[in-house]
């Protein structure tokens, strides 16, 4: 897995974002006291059932790989020149 430039930044508006759709799609929102790993995990698979990103093989499903794979989808949606992307 190679590393992406940004990819704290990248994870930290994955998070913002994706947690706006799934309010959208009928979630309820995150509380305070829910930990990120459960945010990232539960992201991760709403987009993978969503098909908005491509599932990890089961045998690489680590807390680290669902990371990068929302910093990826993330990427993919900003606009072209936007400061992350630099």
């Amino acid at each position: 897995m190679k590393k992406i430039k940004n990819e704290q930044a990248l994870l930290k508006i994955a998070l913002s974002v994706g947690e706006k759709y799934a309010i959208n799609r009928g979630f309820k929102s995150f509380g305070a006291t829910d930990a990120a790993k459960q945010k990232v995990e539960a992201l991760y698979r709403l987009l993978v059932q969503d098909k908005l990103v491509h599932p990890l093989p089961e045998d690489q499903e680590d807390l680290l790989s669902m990371k990068h794979k929302l910093a990826l989808w993330i990427q993919k949606q900003l606009p072209e020149g936007h400061e992350l992307l630099k």
